[in-house]
C-alpha cells in the first residue's frame, strides 16, 4: 500500500500520512475506550491466581474488546512462535502504542511483575485511577461535544444568512426587470442556489457528522439493519422524486399538494420505521445499563455471606425495581435452574442485549466465576467499577440532552425568520408594484417552496448529528430527524398564515 502511494508523488505520500494518521487515532480512541474493561479483566485474574501470560490467553476469547484481541494474538504468537519472553513482549508493545494510558498500564504491570511486588494491589491502583482518568477525560470530551455543537449551530446561522441574501438579491433583480419591462420569468432560481441548499449545505452538515463520529462513540452494536432499512427507504425516495421531475402527470400533482408538505412527509417515512425500531432497543438497553452494576451489586453481597456463584445470581435476579431489564434476569434465572452452563446463557443474552457496556460487565462476570469461582473480592472490583461507568455514562447523557431542546429552537428560528424576510418582500413587492403578474407570483412561490424544502432537508439532517451527539449512534437520529423535519414545516406554515393575516390588511 505504501509503495502505491508513492507512485502519485508528494499529493500520493501526503495521503498516505493523513490515512497513517487517522489509523492511528482510531487505534488509540479503540484502545483507551477498550482499557478500563480490559484493566479490570487482568485485575480480576490476577486476584483469582491466573498467571500473567494465562491471562494474555485468556483474552483471546474477548472480542467484545477486539483491539486488545489483537494485542492478545501478537503477544500470544511472539510467545509460542518465536520463543520471546511475555514481559519483554509486554514492554516492546508498550513502547509501540499510541495510547499513553495503555502504555502505562503494560509498563507498569511489567515492572511490578519483575520487582516481585504485589500485583493484584498494583493492578487495583492503576484500574482506580483508569476509571478516574476517563471520568475526568468524559467531562472534557463533553466540553468538545458543546464547542462542536455551537460550531454547528454558527453554520446554521450562515445557512440562514445565505437564505435571507439570495432572497433579497432575488426579490431585487426581479424589480428591475419589471421597471425594465422584459420577462418576469427571468427572474427564476438560479443554479447556485440549487447546488447551495441541496448539496453544499448537506455535505457540511455530513462533515460536522464526521467529526461528532470520532468525538462520540456508542455504547449500541449491531446496528447495521436499522442503517440498511434506512437506505433501502432513502433509495426509495430519491426514486420517488426522480419520477417526479420526469413524469408531467406526476408534477401536476405535486403543484396540487405541494412541495414541502410532500418532502417532509418523505422524509419523515424514511425515518420513522428504523426510529420506531431504535426506540425498542434504546428502551430495553439503556433500562439494562442502569440496572446491571446494582446486579452486580447484588450478586456480590449474596457472594460474601456464602452462597454459590450460582446461587446468588438466582438470588440477585429475584428482587424487584431492575425495571425491563427483570425479564431477561429471569430467563437467566430459569436457565440456571435447568442447569445450563454460564457460557451457553451468555451467548443467549447476547442475541437480546446489544449494550456493550452491559455485555462486557456479564461476560467479565461469568470468566470471574468461570476462572475463580467467583471470589467476593474479584466480584467486589467488578460491581463496583460497574457502578463507576453507569454514572459516568448517565451524567453524560444528562448534560448532553439540553442540545437536543436547542434542535428545536434553531429549526424553528431559521423557519421563522427565512419566512419573514420573504414574504415581507413579496407584501412590499405587492405595494409598490400593485399590477404584479401571475407568472412573477408563481417566480417568487417558486423561491419559496425552494426555500422551504431547503430548510426542511437541512433539519432532517440535523437530527442525525443530534442524535450522535445526544445519544452517541446515528440511528437515534432517525427519531430527531423525522421531528426536526415536522417540526421545521409546522413552523414555515405556522409563519406564513401569520404573516399573511398581519398583512393581509394593509396590502389591500
Amino acid at each position: 500500500m505504501k509503495n502505491q502511494l508513492t507512485t502519485f508523488g508528494p499529493s500520493g505520500k501526503i495521503f498516505g500520512w493523513m490515512l497513517n494518521l487517522f489509523q492511528k487515532k482510531e487505534k488509540q480512541g479503540a484502545l483507551d475506550r477498550e482499557l478500563p474493561f480490559a484493566a479490570m479483566m487482568f485485575t480480576l485474574m490476577a486476584a483469582s491466581g491466573i498467571t500473567l501470560y494465562e491471562s494474555w490467553k485468556k483474552m483471546l476469547g474477548v472480542n467484545l474488546l477486539p483491539t486488545v484481541q489483537k494485542d492478545a494474538q501478537e503477544v500470544v504468537r511472539q510467545v509460542e512462535v518465536l520463543g520471546r519472553d511475555p514481559l519483554t513482549v509486554m514492554y516492546k508493545k508498550a513502547e509501540r502504542t499510541p495510547s499513553k494510558p495503555y502504555r502505562d498500564f503494560l509498563a507498569g504491570y511489567v515492572s511490578a511483575v519483575r520487582s516481585g511486588g504485589n500485583v493484584v494491589n498494583f493492578l487495583r491502583s492503576k484500574l482506580r485511577s483508569i476509571f478516574e482518568v476517563q471520568s475526568a477525560a468524559a467531562i472534557r470530551n463533553i466540553e468538545k461535544l458543546g464547542t462542536l455543537v455551537e460550531a454547528y449551530a454558527v453554520l446554521l446561522i450562515v445557512t440562514l444568512c445565505t437564505y435571507i441574501l439570495y432572497v433579497v438579491m432575488s426579490a431585487t433583480s426581479l424589480m428591475d426587470v419589471l421597471r425594465s419591462g422584459r420577462a418576469a420569468g427571468a427572474a427564476g432560481p438560479q443554479p447556485f442556489i440549487y447546488i447551495t441548499i441541496l448539496l453544499a449545505m448537506p455535505a457540511i452538515s455530513v462533515l460536522f457528522m464526521a467529526v461528532a463520529h470520532m468525538a462520540r462513540k456508542s455504547n449500541f452494536i449491531n446496528l447495521m439493519p436499522l442503517y440498511r432499512r434506512g437506505m433501502l427507504l432513502i433509495i426509495g425516495d430519491l426514486v420517488f422524486f426522480l419520477l417526479i421531475i420526469l413524469v408531467p402527470p406526476l408534477q401536476s400533482a405535486t403543484e396540487v399538494v405541494g412541495l414541502p408538505i410532500l418532502v417532509t412527509v418523505s422524509l419523515a417515512v424514511v425515518s420513522l420505521p428504523s426510529a420506531w425500531s431504535y426506540h425498542k432497543i434504546a428502551k430495553t438497553n439503556f433500562a439494562a445499563e442502569e440496572s446491571m452494576p446494582s446486579f452486580l451489586r447484588d450478586v456480590t453481597e449474596a457472594r460474601k455471606i456464602g452462597l454459590s456463584p450460582e446461587k446468588s445470581i438466582i438470588h440477585a435476579s429475584k428482587r424487584t425495581g431492575y425495571g425491563r431489564f427483570s425479564d431477561l434476569l429471569g430467563l437467566v434465572r430459569s436457565q440456571i435452574e435447568w442447569g445450563i452452563s454460564l457460557k451457553k446463557i451468555f451467548a443467549n443474552i447476547r442475541k437480546k442485549i446489544q449494550s456493550w457496556p452491559v455485555l462486557v460487565h456479564f461476560f467479565i462476570l461469568v470468566e470471574t466465576i468461570e476462572i475463580g469461582g467467583g471470589s467476593p473480592d474479584a466480584l467486589e472490583i467488578l460491581a463496583e467499577y460497574s457502578e463507576k461507568n453507569r454514572d459516568t455514562e448517565m451524567n453524560k447523557r444528562s448534560m448532553l440532552m439540553p442540545y437536543v431542546i436547542l434542535s428545536f429552537v434553531w429549526s424553528v428560528l431559521i423557519a421563522f425568520t427565512t419566512t419573514i424576510v420573504a414574504l415581507t418582500i413579496y407584501i412590499l413587492a405587492q405595494i409598490s408594484l400593485p399590477n404584479i403578474s401571475s407568472t412573477t407570483f408563481a417566480t417568487m412561490q417558486q423561491q419559496m417552496n425552494l426555500f422551504s424544502v431547503g430548510i426542511i432537508f437541512q433539519c432532517w439532517m440535523s437530527g442525525f448529528f443530534v442524535g450522535k451527539i445526544s445519544e452517541g449512534s446515528f440511528a437515534a437520529g432517525f427519531k430527531y430527524s423525522a421531528l426536526l423535519a415536522v417540526t421545521a414545516y409546522l413552523s414555515l406554515v405556522m409563519s406564513q398564515n401569520f404573516l399573511w393575516v398581519l398583512y393581509k390588511a394593509p396590502v389591500r
